[in-house]
């Protein structure tokens, strides 16, 4: 994608006015003279003002190096007729996870689509060698390779299943991460390309060590559900997959995530197979092929869907186990000072690295302006007027030109009440971590944990600062009139920005209660309805499914049918029937179209079928992009408006709790 020539002038306005206000801040506003506890926290402040724009600089860096070469790298090729298909194997990667759960991914597998399916080798990698798994394996057909003593992790699994398997070509899915049927089709050719790229010109062209597809999920985040904007809001790890990791890869260097990756088997051999001694052996991985002379490529359309914690202490265990790897991995590979990294490269790395200290200065952030509202603690000598005119321009143009990115994944306000919302839980790991204080010890994420009251208490860290910072949004501009107000306005800007924040993040923390045991997917296909004990068939056009129920409306708006009526009949996967039984549990009229509701459940000779028909593609349920008519303001009355309602529920049940009480004594 080619950035206009107006759009390279906003980026280089607006890091050549944050530059100037830059040199200002750290020649002339620093408070020399102060006590040194102020001092050091003038620097950190000003230090982390630098970083924070160094990694905005960083991002436009890449946007603008990735002009022209992102519809290149990203097209996907097809496979050439004088080419033989490469054999692959397929590594499904478990550890302790639900058989539910695995066999989706493995019943997806089974499903892929390639010119020569016999090229295919559906492999599972399972360090608890489990009877069950290994049973699991034998009923789809698929290779099982056990482990015991497994004392590497996910590493050790993986280099274990690869000594006994050699195609050219290997997947990498996690257990929960379920391929859709064309993974195959839309990654193989890159590899298949790249080998006739290279016979053709050598000199110019880099082998390929591996494309890295989206992460995406089928279900909401924590941010969506908890939010309650599951219709507004893109996945929080979307920005990164579907933006950042596909700049980096425009640019050959793009990180691996740890599942849905394609890999050439040489280059995964020359980097010395998956690391050992980083909880990150993704990220880590990705870096020494990149190193190794090797280039690696993200799409930007996903190919596999997964499960992501919906519980908050699930989430922040996650990524404090990310956060800690990444600092233990770039530790590993010397970013700042190796050699043999490119430049591109290192900045890709750096980037990476920064990115898990915006933690620690959300927290610094949050407290410069509490301090010099509570306490007069001034870590920022400057006039007012002169602030204004040297600060502002660059800000907000900078946070212009950061906003405008073509897919509109999402805004810098929902990024800033994620860091906001993780910070009080990452910044200290993080500098442990950095400090060399190790977290040695892998622990997988338990994706389908259900959040508890317990969760609550993670809501403490974010509830204090708001409260610190309400006070302080007070006690500054209380009694102030006309030009005192003024004066103040920066300090209160940051105040308020910081309060709204918290105010997200206290949401998010709270967690609210997820009803549904299975999700919905929007799947346009056909089928029949048989009524009447399979007398009377009637076509149906189906709306959205999952694996116990379905939403449908007839073909013909002359068909109908009734609550709790019984039903039997066919959906079509690509053409081959699913034999479907149910019962209307509900009736609703959407646009003028009577839609049904209904329980249903596939037969057993059918139910791999209704399982891929299911999972083979996005749920377009969820939004790929942020909704530009919902603002963070409509998203906050949303949240007071519904929590306020189940706040006075409660209250009332708690009323009525105590009159019954006092009426019985």
């Amino acid at each position: 994608m080619k950035i206009s020539k107006k759009r390279k002038l906003l980026y280089i306005v607006s890091v050549v006015l944050v530059t100037i206000y830059l040199i200002w801040r750290i020649f002339f506003t620093i408070p020399w003279q102060t006590n040194i506890f102020v001092l050091i926290f003038a620097l950190l402040l000003v230090g982390n003002e630098i970083i924070s724009n160094a990694t905005a600089f960083l991002l436009l860096i890449l946007r603008i190096s990735s002009t022209g070469k992102l519809q290149a790298k990203t097209s996907i090729p097809k496979f050439m007729p004088h080419q033989i298909v490469p054999e692959v194997d397929v590594i499904i990667v478990t550890h302790n996870e639900e058989l539910a759960l695995l066999q989706k991914t493995i019943n997806a597998a089974t499903f892929l689509k390639y010119p020569d399916k016999s090229k295919v080798h559906v492999v599972i990698a399972d360090d608890g060698n489990r009877p069950a798994v290994r049973e699991l394996a034998e009923a789809y057909g698929v290779q099982y390779i056990g482990m015991t003593n497994n004392t590497e992790a996910k590493s050790g699994n993986i280099n274990h299943a690869l000594k006994q398997l050699h195609s050219p070509l290997f997947v990498i899915f996690d257990a929960d991460m379920i391929p859709f049927s064309t993974f195959l089709e839309h990654s193989v050719p890159f590899f298949t390309k790249n080998i006739d790229d290279l016979a053709n010109d050598e000199d110019q062209v880099k082998p390929l060590g591996f494309l890295q597809t989206p992460q995406s999920f089928y279900h909401v985040d924590i941010f969506q559900h908890n939010l309650f904007s599951g219709k507004s809001i893109s996945n929080e790890q979307d920005f990164f997959s579907r933006d950042i990791n596909v700049l980096n890869g425009a640019n050959d260097g793009a990180i691996f995530t740890g599942s849905n990756a394609i890999f050439l088997r040489q280059a995964v051999d020359e980097a010395g197979g998956f690391p050992t001694d980083t909880l990150t052996e993704d990220f880590e991985l990705g870096a020494k092929i990149n190193i190794a002379g090797y280039a690696s490529i993200s799409t930007i359309l996903p190919e596999s869907a997964g499960t992501t914690p919906l519980d908050v202490k699930g989430v922040i265990k996650q990524r404090v186990r990310w956060g800690r790897g990444v600092m233990q991995s770039t530790r590993n590979l010397h970013i700042f000072t190796n050699p043999n990294i490119s430049f591109m490269n290192r900045v890709i790395l750096i980037n990476s690295y920064l990115y898990w200290w915006s933690f620690a200065r959300r927290l610094v952030y949050i407290a410069a302006p509490v301090l010099y509202a509570l306490f007069k603690v001034q870590v920022v000598n400057a006039n007012f007027w002169l602030l204004l005119v040297l600060w502002a321009p660059g800000y907000f143009l900078l946070h212009y030109a950061l906003s405008i990115s073509p897919n509109h994944i999402r805004t810098e306000f929902w990024g800033e009440v994620q860091e906001t919302f993780f910070a009080p839980y990452l910044f200290i790991p993080i500098i442990l971590e950095t400090l060399g204080i190790k977290a040695k010890k892998f622990k997988v994420t338990i994706k389908n944990a259900e959040a508890s009251i317990i969760d609550r208490i993670y809501v403490l860290p974010h509830l204090m600062l708001w409260i610190i910072t309400l006070f302080a949004i007070v006690k500054f501009n209380y009694g102030k009139w006309g030009s005192e107000i003024m004066m103040g306005s920066i300090i209160t800007f940051w105040l308020l920005l910081h309060f709204a924040n918290l105010t997200f993040s206290i949401f998010v923390a709270l967690n609210r209660t997820n009803y549904r045991n299975s999700e919905r997917f929007a799947r346009k296909t056909t089928g029949k309805i048989y009524i009447d004990n399979g007398e009377t068939a009637r076509a149906i056009e189906i709306d959205d499914l999952s694996e116990s129920g379905i939403l449908f409306h007839f073909a013909s708006s002359k068909n109908g049918m009734a609550v709790d009526q019984d039903f039997s009949g066919i959906l079509y996967y690509e053409n081959q029937p699913i034999e479907i039984s149910g019962s209307i549990i509900r009736i609703l009229i959407e646009n003028k179209v009577t839609l049904y509701g209904a329980t249903m459940s596939a037969s057993p000779e059918t139910a791999n079928r209704h399982l891929q028909l299911i999972y083979d593609g996005t749920n377009k349920l969820l939004p790929s992009e942020q909704d530009g008519w919902i603002t963070p303001f409509d998203t906050l009355q949303i949240n007071l408006q519904i929590r306020g309602g189940q706040w006075r529920q409660k209250i009332n049940l708690w009323r009525q709790q105590v009159r019954r009480l006092l009426h019985l004594s």
